[in-house]
């Protein structure tokens, strides 16, 4: 035979074979590949199921629905939460104040006429009935006091401090774990689908914006609240910012709305809250252009965490209650839509 037929025969073959061999790979790769995904995952496995979660779960399906008339450009997809009561519990007393508590006793012993004087006196000896007798003039006092007079790189050290080293008188976690799981799942959610999310809240904005991050995912420059006075100084070559005791910025109530405007810029078309101080932030939200969504927390559950509302001395919900009510808002029921509270339930 020819050698060179033989070699021409022999290539032919061989070519053959791996036609064939590549042939019979994509023929096993496509039997061997995964069927799609069918099975939607539940965005919100920490609620019941029940028209609380329904409520949530449609509005946000139509308006990222592209073709749909209710749909929002991204760009407008902005979310405002409360933080107190909201994002975390507030009882038996807002946990800045545990956290003002806690720097008047590192103070004290600079300070020996606190002893006898209000309301530092209520402080040193654990009296929260004198301490709430003290009422907002007292609890300014003690914020001032113990809120001031450092720099902001300074304050933020010492609410980390204090977060590493404080827990919760119920719960003995640290303060940033007696937060609510559900809330952490609807954060999750909305940013999912492309919502911007806020704090929005009357606490003290630097107070906040050392762990908001870590705990909500929410960024420092993402974070409204109340404040304080500050100025600008340089001294032997630092440049810093010094906390003053005088109050700048109240963000509660009407100053919410204030607040968004001036910091965000933009209504709110998703707005939750859980108190009466709330109410004027959700307001402004349902004057959106776009089709918007109101939402309170209501505590409901004296064995999980605590049950209130109207009569509440912390986290008031009583013309808020009426008027999401009336206005056919969204109230969570903690006790019968969260099927748990706290992330650490399900840690254990």
């Amino acid at each position: 035979m020819n050698t060179k037929k033989t070699l021409q025969a022999l290539l032919f073959a061989f070519i053959l074979v791996v036609i064939s061999s590549c042939n019979s790979k994509k023929e096993s790769e496509t039997i061997l590949a995964p069927e799609p995904e069918t099975e939607i995952t539940d965005p919100l496995p920490s609620w019941n199921d029940g028209a609380t979660k329904e409520a949530i779960t449609s509005y946000v399906k139509d308006v990222i629905t592209s073709g749909s008339p209710n749909f929002i450009p991204i760009s407008d997809r902005i979310a405002t939460f409360d933080n107190d009561g909201t994002l975390w519990s507030e009882q038996p007393a807002y946990f800045q104040l545990f956290f003002a508590m806690y720097r008047i006793k590192a103070l004290a012993p600079e300070h020996p006429e606190w002893k006898n004087k209000q309301p530092f006196k209520a402080v040193l000896e654990n009296d929260m009935k004198a301490l709430m007798a003290s009422g907002e003039k007292g609890l300014v006092e003690l914020v001032m006091t113990s809120h001031s007079g450092m720099t902001a790189e300074a304050f933020e050290d010492l609410v980390k401090d204090w977060l590493a080293h404080e827990t919760h008188p119920r719960f003995k976690k640290p303060f940033n774990e007696v937060i609510f799981k559900p809330m952490l799942e609807l954060l999750d959610y909305l940013r999912a689908n492309n919502f911007k999310t806020y704090i929005v809240s009357g606490g003290g904005v630097e107070f906040m914006r050392p762990w908001t991050e870590e705990t909500y995912g929410i960024p420092k420059d993402q974070v409204v609240g109340s404040s304080v006075k500050t100025e600008f100084t340089f001294e032997d070559g630092k440049a810093q910012i010094k906390r003053l005791p005088q109050i700048d910025f109240i963000d509660d109530k009407a100053g919410k709305p204030v607040g968004i405007n001036k910091f965000i810029g933009k209504k709110p078309v998703f707005a939750a809250g859980n108190s009466d101080g709330d109410l004027q932030m959700l307001q402004y939200s349902a004057s959106s252009k776009y089709k918007s969504f109101q939402l309170y927390v209501h505590h409901t559950d004296a064995d999980r965490e605590w049950a209130y509302d109207r009569e509440s001395h912390i986290g008031t919900f009583d013309k808020g209650l009426d008027y999401a009510q009336e206005n056919s808002w969204t109230i969570i029921d903690m006790k019968n839509d969260w099927k748990v509270i706290y992330p650490f339930e399900t840690n254990n």
